[in-house]
């Protein structure tokens, strides 16, 4: 199959210091993104900036207007902006771009995440640039992604990409405060640092919704799942290509090995888990291991909430950590009944069970 990238595209990066559209950075991303595409390399661009465009185009919203109404006016008038600049760009080239609107609320149902994927999939096969962005005017705040960071990482593993490029306004992150004179570029993460990260982290920008701890969130978890993950100054000439030729300064966070597409949804649905099971020790430990095995009942000391066979289930340690998310091969009564029984199938078998622990 040939190479695949998705490129996120956060607000700060296509509005300058005035909170103005920048053009000039605008056409040099879609015109690196062109290069790319006339490689034969199928591209996937997940844009935030509807909200910031929106909110430039129609300032004046009554003082009573609570935040979650703003921010669905704002989207609704700046997402047809968005798209209609990023059409007359690529229609330069010759190109033609489609849209995808989604929520987090598309993702909870395999059969949406299937429906989603194969949409996906017949824009590439058709020479069309996907352009991405979360439904902000009719997401809930409960169901919302925490950033287009994450939504990227998600469509990263969903299409099977080799890279992924999260493009903000810093060069990648930091070893310490990045205000300071002595704090450089993380070059290579492949190991858990998020207490680092969350000591040096940066402010969220205006419009975002999230800063660089969620960069780094999406970067780790996506790289685990088998894609190479890089962070960088997407206002930089030639960032996009100097990312591709490996030559920019940046932040990579190198793949792991392939997932299964199933653990690719599983690994962002334990937000959406119907029951909990908490596990014991042992159990734990087992699962720690680098073999792969599956979740048994005996390993089981408490079910918690009410579910049918198939269901999602979160897995829970000894000190109340979701460590894991799966699906159920029985009901949760069942479950309960047969709870320390050795000798039967496992309760989450190993091809449908994603874990989240540190390796």
């Amino acid at each position: 199959m040939q190479k695949r990238i998705v490129i996120k595209i956060g607000s700060n990066v296509i509005t300058d210091s005035e909170n103005v559209v920048d053009k000039k950075i605008f056409s040099l991303l879609v015109a690196q993104t062109v290069a790319l595409y006339k490689k034969g390399i199928d591209v996937v661009l997940v844009s935030s900036g509807a909200v910031a465009i929106g909110k430039l185009n129609k300032k004046n919203l009554p003082k009573n207007t609570d935040i979650v109404s703003e921010r669905q006016v704002y989207a609704s008038v700046g997402q047809i902006k968005l798209m209609e600049t990023y059409c007359n760009l690529f229609s330069k080239y010759g190109i033609t771009c489609g849209q995808i609107l989604v929520t987090k609320e598309d993702f909870i149902d395999r059969k949406h995440y299937l429906n989603i994927r194969n949409c996906t999939e017949n824009l590439l096969k058709n020479k069309i640039i996907p352009i991405v962005n979360e439904n902000d005017v009719i997401s809930i705040n409960e169901l919302m992604f925490t950033d287009n960071d994450e939504l990227s990482g998600l469509f990263a593993n969903m299409i099977g990409a080799d890279d992924l490029y999260i493009l903000t306004n810093v060069d990648g992150i930091y070893d310490g405060n990045p205000d300071s004179f002595d704090s450089k570029v993380i070059k290579f993460i492949i190991r858990d640092i998020s207490d680092v990260i969350k000591s040096s982290s940066q402010e969220k920008s205006e419009f975002g919704r999230g800063g660089i701890v969620t960069k780094y969130n999406t970067a780790y978890k996506t790289s685990k799942l088998g894609v190479n993950v890089f962070i960088a100054n997407g206002t930089k000439n030639n960032i996009i290509t100097d990312l591709y030729n490996r030559t920019a300064v940046s932040t990579m966070f190198p793949a792991s090995k392939k997932t299964l597409g199933v653990k690719k949804w599983l690994a962002y649905s334990d937000e959406i888990a119907e029951g909990e099971l908490y596990i014991d020790k042992r159990a734990k430990e087992v699962l720690e291991s680098n073999l792969a095995v599956s979740l048994l009942l005996v390993g089981v000391k408490e079910i918690k909430n009410e579910f049918k066979k198939g269901a999602l289930v979160k897995i829970i340690d000894e000190y109340n950590k979701v460590i894991g998310v799966g699906i159920s091969n029985y009901d949760s009564d069942e479950a309960r009944e047969l709870m320390g029984v050795k000798n039967i199938k496992p309760i989450v078998h190993y091809d449908y069970l994603h874990l989240t622990l540190s390796k």
